[in-house]
């Protein structure tokens, strides 16, 4: 009897000892989903965005020791700069691209393998789920990164939300997208597939810096979306594009271009709160007291420098000629520091406003 006893009174305490742990589960899963859903709110701010571009914009100058002008000079608020057409046009189709060149950098690093061997994964459907599931964040951020310079209102739409909250219809565009700056940076880089990987690498950073090539890439890619989406094809530049302009509110330019490490950080903490099941507040408080481990600093740096490539043909095609335009396997530790920067910065702000 008094074994049973025993036995019973054990039972009770494992099942007490259960339904805890089930308790403190759930409550960090409410937890993480409430904080997500205030992330989500605040990508959709055209008020938190200004706010943000502000700081990041403090952070750049505050990180060289220098004291941050006024972000918008007298008459910068209404005033209008001059695009042109044809650029913004492959800016836009360009995501996918740079998405995949900070993914496989990645992915090459944790493996140990090269480019050619993961874009010939990518393309023969032989990425792992998580592989997959990173691309997609990152073509996830560098799609937003883009939404501003086309103007500010395009982050009201619905489809500017957190990955997790995106339509299965949603995240097959982003990776169908992959796929096809897979196929053909594939195509344009086979004869290297024997080589070393920094060879690989100079190679793709040849690809990177080329002007023409980026508009064959943007026209493969934007062909690309209306096959997969089954609709008719439609020329990629028409007669007059080639020499056309169109104006942009300079205030949105300029948020455009200063708010891209607050992308950066939204995708890599989504990224990271589906795979290590993380709350984003810890994940934010260890950016910003510098816990993080080096191998979630490297992702965010990679995500960093993915928007920040997004923006650069926005701003003008040949920014994508300069010397920092590479992989991330080329940078050096103070130019990824600067990128941390920024991380840190949006970390911050972010913080503060869960």
């Amino acid at each position: 009897m008094q074994k049973l006893t025993i036995v019973f009174l054990l039972l009770l305490l494992q099942y007490a000892s259960s339904c805890v742990t089930n308790n403190k589960q759930n409550m960090k899963e409410q937890q993480i989903q409430k904080e997500l859903i205030t992330i989500d709110s605040l990508l959709r701010s055209a008020d938190f965005a200004y706010s943000m571009a502000k700081t990041l914009d403090a952070a750049c100058y505050i990180g060289v020791n220098q004291n941050p002008p006024d972000f918008l000079a007298p008459g910068e608020d209404t005033a209008m700069v001059v695009k042109s057409v044809k650029e913004e046009k492959i800016a836009i189709n360009m995501a996918g691209m740079y998405a995949l060149d900070c993914g496989v950098d990645l992915l090459c690093e944790q493996t140990q393998e090269t480019p050619v061997v993961w874009l010939n994964k990518i393309v023969n459907k032989k990425a792992d789920t998580n592989a997959v599931l990173l691309l997609n964040r990152f073509a996830n951020a560098t799609w937003k990164a883009g939404q501003p310079f086309r103007g500010l209102n395009r982050i009201n739409r619905p489809n500017f939300t957190g990955a997790n909250f995106l339509s299965p219809e949603e995240t097959q565009k982003d990776y169908d997208q992959i796929m096809a700056a897979s196929s053909m940076l594939l195509g344009s880089m086979q004869a290297a597939g024997k080589s070393p990987k920094s060879e690989q690498m100079q190679q793709l950073r040849s690809l990177l810096q080329d002007t023409a090539y980026a508009l064959k890439m943007a026209k493969f890619l934007d062909s690309s979306y209306y096959v997969n989406q089954q609709q008719p094809v439609p020329a990629f530049l028409s007669s007059t594009d080639d020499t056309a302009t169109i104006s942009k509110m300079l205030k949105e330019q300029k948020i455009a271009t200063s708010i891209a490490g607050f992308y950066a950080l939204e995708c890599g903490l989504n990224y990271l709160v589906t795979t290590k099941h993380m709350l984003p507040s810890a994940i934010l408080q260890s950016i910003i007291n510098n816990s993080i481990s080096k191998e979630d600093k490297l992702l965010f740096s990679r995500f960093a420098n993915a928007t920040w490539k997004a923006g650069q043909p926005f701003r003008g095609l040949n920014r994508i000629t300069r010397n920092t335009f590479t992989p991330f396997f080329f940078l050096t530790e103070p130019v990824i520091e600067k990128d941390m920067v920024q991380i840190k910065a949006a970390a911050k702000k972010l913080l503060a406003s869960l």
